[in-house]
């Protein structure tokens, strides 16, 4: 029998590339034989990355520049599999998130999203491809103090799936959605709003999970690796929680 769960002779492209999920998927897509293409807005981790990894590359972009995500995409040549992470949080409610805070989400959260999954488009139909969009349990629950997070993150589960509705036969989509992940972006998020209690609210966040921890990046990108496997041929247009339970409850 075959190694499942393999890439051999795939090429993937991972937004938000090169930090936290981003790098795990980086890592795992890598080490199951694709070769993948890492691209963050920060070129030297990228680069650094993509040193590490056999047939990787790195290119910078920011999914929210229409010009250079197509120029990327036209470099590019062929796609297999897509993997849009790249992303950004907020704390506040309705109140107190003001307009350039939401629309900076917008732009990166879901715009960025509909930016590279377009340029992708061609590509990933001229190959049958598949695309793993990153959502959140924010995009399926309400969470506390994540107004503008909770709208994004539920756009992206409206978009994965319209995407498998308008394409059925021609490529694969899904949206994983994690709990809380023990990543640079929750350290960010203690540092900025909880600097002096950070070990209180970081136990907190793992009491949230009815599971009683974070989540770990490698678990959220061994699922990313399912999905974009020919192990899940039958899956389209699902959006599926990796959360410990936290939506269960």
């Amino acid at each position: 029998m075959s190694t499942p769960f393999r890439l051999d002779g795939k090429k993937a492209l991972v937004t938000g590339g090169a930090s936290g999920i981003g790098e795990a998927i980086s890592r795992v897509f890598a080490g199951a034989g694709a070769a993948v293409t890492i691209l963050d807005v920060d070129p030297d981790r990228a680069a650094t990355l993509a040193s590490e990894l056999p047939g990787a590359s790195s290119v910078a972009c920011d999914v929210t520049n229409e010009a250079r995500v197509q120029e990327v995409f036209r470099q590019l040549g062929t796609l297999d599999i897509l993997v849009n992470n790249a992303g950004v949080g907020l704390v506040g409610g309705v109140e107190e998130t003001v307009l350039d805070d939401f629309q900076r989400l917008l732009r990166i959260n879901v715009e960025g999203v509909f930016l590279v999954t377009k340029a992708a488009m061609p590509l990933l139909v001229a190959s049958h491809g598949s695309i793993v969009n990153i959502g959140s349990v924010a995009g399926v629950v309400g969470v506390k103090k994540r107004f503008a997070y909770c709208a994004t993150k539920g756009a992206v589960v409206a978009m994965t799936r319209q995407l498998s509705v308008d394409y059925p036969t021609q490529i694969r989509v899904n949206c994983i959605c994690p709990g809380t992940v023990d990543t640079p972006f929750v350290e960010a998020y203690l540092e900025k709003y909880h600097k002096h209690e950070k070990e209180k609210v970081r136990l907190e966040l793992n009491a949230r999970q009815p599971i009683g921890r974070l989540g770990k990046p490698i678990e959220i990108a061994h699922l990313a690796l399912y999905l974009a496997s020919e192990e899940a041929a039958f899956t389209t247009g699902s959006v599926i929680t990796i959360d410990g339970g936290w939506t269960a409850a």
